[in-house]
């Protein structure tokens, strides 16, 4: 079975931090960032961040952050989780500023043993539905003014990520920065 998309909606975050680690596409294996995300769960790197930074996350869920300018140069890949504005960032970790935004989330449901969850074609469905169904324009001022840098987002949410339906599918969250 191929994924297919769920859900589509529109969620408002806060301006926050982003803290964790930061990877270029040299850092990729096989295409993919799967060994960074076991090298986290290997190193329990989740718990150590927690423990450095000094508030709590705005949200508990595992992210992998993107950004990207819109002639897609300048692909970065992020490991970590949103913090409130202006949170410390402990040694050993990077951070990217977000602002106040809407955010297009989809949920994505389908194997993840095989992949099909991830990358281009489950996210550009949910950016297409995002589209259809007139929620809003994608973001391309990340990181101020004139950037030309757009951010989405994977989120793993703990209940729908990591229990399996009666199909053995999981869903991944796709969330895109939205224009206010």
């Amino acid at each position: 079975m191929a994924f297919s998309l769920t859900k589509v909606y529109l969620e408002k975050f806060p301006a926050l931090r982003f803290i964790g680690k930061r990877y270029t596409n040299d850092d990729r294996v096989e295409g993919g960032f799967g060994k960074q995300w076991n090298d986290w769960k290997a190193d329990d790197t989740y718990t150590k961040m927690k423990e450095a930074v000094p508030v709590q996350p705005f949200d508990l869920t595992p992210i992998g952050l993107m950004t990207m300018r819109g002639d897609m140069s300048g692909f970065l890949y992020w490991i970590g989780l949103f913090y409130p504005s202006g949170a410390d960032v402990p040694e050993g970790f990077d951070s990217i500023d977000l602002p106040e935004s809407n955010i297009g989330v989809g949920w994505i449901c389908g194997k993840d043993e095989n992949g099909e969850i991830f990358g281009g074609p489950p996210h550009e469905a949910v950016c297409n539905k995002l589209i259809e169904e007139k929620l809003g324009e994608f973001r391309n001022d990340i990181e101020g003014e004139g950037s030309d840098t757009y951010c989405f987002f994977e989120r793993y949410n703990f209940q729908r990520f990591s229990e399996k339906d009666e199909n053995g599918n999981v869903t991944l969250d796709y969330g895109n920065y939205l224009k206010l």
